[in-house]
């Protein structure tokens, strides 16, 4: 499996400019925290594609989700809705803003309580991004739970 593991992976991603808003120094550094992490170790193996490694482009077009992977012998764009997400981006976005006012103002009880609430959410949408992914691009929960993150960074208005 970890050879397996090894060719199906991403070793670069990027965020399509022009689809990103300014945000606030918590939202960028979630974003590059997202990225950093997503490159250690993720799985990522699109359907119909031998091997890796892979190129990730995420954008927004016409309000869509645009994954553009390139690898050696593959190149694909895949057009996901977001309107299946779109409560769970809204109210991924409330409890993260709660989240961070709560670090600086709150005691440890709420914040955990606050993380554990953000961590549940979180999970929901990951889930759901691996489902709308199926039959396009294999991943495992912690790669789909750091490309939830990224989808949101698409989404974040400062």
């Amino acid at each position: 499996m970890a050879d397996h593991r090894n060719q199906h992976r991403l070793q670069s991603v990027e965020l399509d400019e022009e689809s990103l808003a300014a945000v606030s120094r918590d939202q960028e550094q979630e974003r590059q925290i997202a990225i950093f992490d997503l490159l250690e170790d993720n799985y990522f193996a699109p359907d119909g594609a031998e091997t890796g490694p892979y190129a990730l482009r995420m954008g927004l077009v016409e309000n869509r989700l645009m994954l553009d992977v390139r690898g050696s012998n593959y190149e694909r764009r895949h057009i996901l809705s977001l309107s299946p997400f779109r409560t769970l981006i809204k109210d991924y976005f409330l409890i993260c803003e709660s989240y961070y006012q709560a670090i600086r103002n709150s005691t440890p009880s709420q914040i955990e309580a606050l993380d554990m609430g953000r961590r549940g959410l979180h999970n929901e949408a990951s889930e759901l991004l691996q489902a709308r992914l199926a039959g396009k691009i294999d991943t495992d929960l912690d790669t789909a739970r750091r490309l939830f993150t990224l989808m949101c960074a698409l989404h974040w208005r400062g």
